[in-house]
This record gives C-alpha cells, sequence and structure tokens, in this order.
C-alpha cells in the first residue's frame, strides 16, 4: 500500500517538469501599466497577495504608467520568459492600442502567454457635482447643445474608460473632449476638482468614492444594474439600447514562458480566486471573478480584438 501511495506521489509530481516544481526561488514582479490607485492596481494586489503566499515568494507590484498601457505591456513583453515577469493586462494594453498604434512596440498574441481571466467589471458614468445634469438623459442633451464643451477624463488612451465613453458618443450621437491620464488617481483627483467634468471609470475603487458623495453616479455599463449601486439604472435603461461596455483583467508571462510555470501560476491563481477573502475584496468593489484555462483567456482577447477593430473600422475610436 505504501508503495502505491509512493507511486500516486511520483505520477502527480511528473505533471510538473523539474523546473517547474522548483518555481519560484525568487520574488516575481507583477506589472500593471497604470498608476497606483485605479481598479488594475486593486486587482493586482489581491492576487499578488494570495501568490505570495501559496508560492513561497514574494510577488512584488510593479506600477510602470504612461502611454495608456503602451510602457508597462512593452516592458513585460520584452522581460526574460522565465517566470519571474507577470503582466496584468486588460482591454486597452491588448486589444486596442496594438490596432491603433501606427506600429505598436509589441504584438498581444505573439509577444505574450495567457495565464488566467481573472476579473471583469462595469464602468460606471460619475460625474463631478457641479454638473447641471443629473441623468444620462440630461447629461446627453447637454452635450449635443454644447459639442466638445465637456471634458472627460480616462485612465489612458484605448484604456476601458476611453472604449467605454466613444461608444456612448457613438450611440448618442454627441461630441466630447477627451483628457487622457496615466491612471484612475490622477484623472479622479481631476474630476474631484471639476478640472474635467465627467469619467466613465471602472467600478472598481471609485464607487467608495460615489458612496462618499464625492461623484454623482447616472450609470453604469453593464447589461444590467450593480448590487454596489442598485438605484443607479444602465445605460441601456437610460436611452441606449444595446449599450453595454466595461474592463477585464488578466494575469500573462513573457511568450515563451514554460507551459507548466504558466499552468503553475494558473492553478494557484484559481484557488487564490476562490479564497472568500479575495471574492469578497473583488465583489466589494464592483469586479466579478471570472477565473478559467490559459486557453480560455486566449479566446477572450482574441474575441475583444476583433470586437475593438470593429470599432475602429468604423471610425468610433481614435486616439487623442
Amino acid at each position: 500500500m505504501k508503495k502505491f501511495a509512493l507511486w500516486l506521489a511520483l505520477a502527480a509530481s511528473c505533471g510538473l517538469s523539474a523546473q517547474a516544481q522548483n518555481y519560484p526561488t525568487k520574488p516575481i514582479r507583477l506589472i500593471v501599466p497604470f498608476a497606483p490607485g485605479g481598479g488594475n492596481d486593486t486587482v493586482a494586489r489581491a492576487i499578488a497577495q494570495q501568490l505570495t503566499t501559496a508560492l513561497g515568494q514574494s510577488v512584488v507590484v510593479d506600477n510602470k504608467a504612461g502611454a495608456g498601457g503602451i510602457i508597462g505591456a512593452d516592458l513585460a513583453a520584452k522581460a526574460p520568459a522565465d517566470g519571474y515577469t507577470l503582466f496584468l493586462g486588460g482591454v486597452g494594453s491588448l486589444a486596442v492600442n496594438p490596432q491603433v498604434m501606427g506600429k505598436s512596440p509589441y504584438d498581444p498574441f505573439k509577444d505574450f502567454a495567457p495565464i488566467i481571466l481573472l476579473a471583469s467589471a462595469p464602468s460606471v458614468v460619475a460625474v463631478n457635482l457641479a454638473q447641471p445634469f443629473k441623468t444620462i438623459q440630461e447629461m446627453t442633451a447637454y452635450a449635443k447643445a454644447n459639442p466638445n464643451k465637456l471634458n472627460y477624463a480616462s485612465n489612458g488612451n484605448g484604456s476601458s474608460a476611453h472604449v467605454a465613453t466613444v461608444l456612448y458618443e457613438s450611440m448618442a450621437g454627441v461630441d466630447m473632449a477627451h483628457i487622457p491620464y496615466k491612471g484612475l488617481a490622477p484623472a479622479m483627483t481631476d474630476l474631484m476638482s471639476g478640472q474635467v467634468q465627467l469619467m466613465f471609470s471602472s467600478m472598481v475603487a471609485i464607487v467608495p468614492q460615489i458612496n462618499n458623495g464625492k461623484f454623482r453616479a447616472l450609470a453604469v455599463t453593464g447589461a444590467k444594474r450593480s448590487p454596489l449601486l442598485p438605484n443607479v439604472p444602465t445605460l441601456a435603461e437610460s436611452g441606449l439600447a444595446g449599450y453595454e461596455a466595461g474592463s477585464w483583467y488578466g494575469l500573462l508571462a513573457p511568450a515563451g514562458t514554460p507551459a507548466d510555470i504558466i499552468r503553475k501560476i494558473n492553478l494557484e491563481s484559481a484557488k487564490a480566486l476562490r479564497q472568500t477573502s479575495v471574492r469578497d475584496s473583488l465583489t466589494g468593489e464592483g469586479a466579478e471573478v471570472v477565473g478559467g484555462t490559459p486557453e480560455d483567456f486566449a479566446r477572450h482577447i482574441k474575441i475583444e480584438h476583433t470586437r475593438i477593430g470593429k470599432m475602429i473600422a468604423d471610425g468610433r475610436l481614435k486616439m487623442n
């Protein structure tokens, strides 16, 4: 019986290479392509804390903001493919920027190995309290009467906030001025001061500010209302039938990272997403836990790439 148990243990260990079994032997860097304080940062730190415990090595969040996520993505794409550099990718870095740039410094399919889709989150239309409009219908009427007079913030060109706002402009038939920032935190600072009038922001990180009365929420961008803001209608309910947008967050590694290491990180990340503390942390800020296999995440990226490509081809999504 002991010999059989030993055989089972050896058979299980054969599923991972010696390299993966010993991995990691030093700290891991998790590159986040936006400034601290936003939704990307919140998700990254929640998963990094759990992976640190599970893997026995520190997973250190490294914020590399700039150029709408391009700087961080390019840095991650060119890092050694040894499992010690991970990247938190989203719609901007993986589906928008590579298609709108004349010559992207990285290829989202050739330069990255998907690991796991961690979470998704709708956005919320948050406005400065001094603005005269209190509903989407009123904001649309104001924007039509004052073309390009409303300044809207985003956490970078090609970010989920930018995409969501462009979709609104297209469907509502309005034109507003885009002011991109290096992250959500500086964008929220200027929204609060009135330097910009509105923002389609990921719910992660901004909901507490809304509940504290710092911003007014006009609508959410998901297909249904958020349990965090049950009295706030969707954009579809507000006269834009079929509108749906949001952000998503996933872990990737540089292409060429050993498949066994990818699988190990996927398994430990999936376990982390099942932890009550992680789920509560993410759902408490408006995000929905996803999970799945590397192949699932790869398919998701392709679908989003196609969706954004159509928006670009239609002339609806342009960079400032």
